[in-house]
């Protein structure tokens, strides 16, 4: 009885620990892969930005504020964008930013090495025009 009450606990504690719970390492969802993909898409879309300011700088600051500083600003941050594309594309095999794949601009006070915009900074990949969502989930029935 004592033998079979020891391997149970044996058995027991073995699944146990095959079930810890390992995490990644926060580099490991950044990969050479990604940083092409995004250099890619910052040179093909980067001009999105023109238009995305200028509905950005209307709603906030009005109309005539949105077609000429949300004009100047979205040229601005597309001409950034385009560089930090083709940037990224020439270094996508090397790890450049801290010893990883991520991307080198930061919004102002998460690691203030390079402050693109006060207010919003930019974001890893381009923006999207017209309607954006970012749920998973839907009302459509599927059979």
């Amino acid at each position: 009885m004592r033998k079979i009450l020891l391997s149970a606990t044996a058995v027991l504690l073995s699944v146990t620990c095959a079930h810890a719970d390992f995490h990644a390492p926060p580099g490991s969802n950044y990969t050479s892969g990604r940083k092409l993909g995004r250099a890619i898409s910052n040179i093909l879309y980067g001009v999105v930005e023109i238009p995305e300011q200028i509905v950005r700088k209307s709603d906030q600051y009005g109309r005539k504020a949105g077609y000429s500083y949300g004009v100047v600003d979205g040229t601005s941050r597309a001409f950034s964008r385009i560089g930090y594309g083709f940037y990224e594309l020439f270094t996508f095999r090397c790890p450049t930013f801290h010893g990883t794949f991520k991307q080198p601009y930061m919004k102002c006070g998460q690691d203030n090495r390079i402050e693109m915009n006060v207010h919003e900074g930019l974001s890893e990949f381009p923006p999207e025009l017209g309607f954006e969502t970012y749920f998973n989930h839907s009302r459509s029935q599927s059979y």
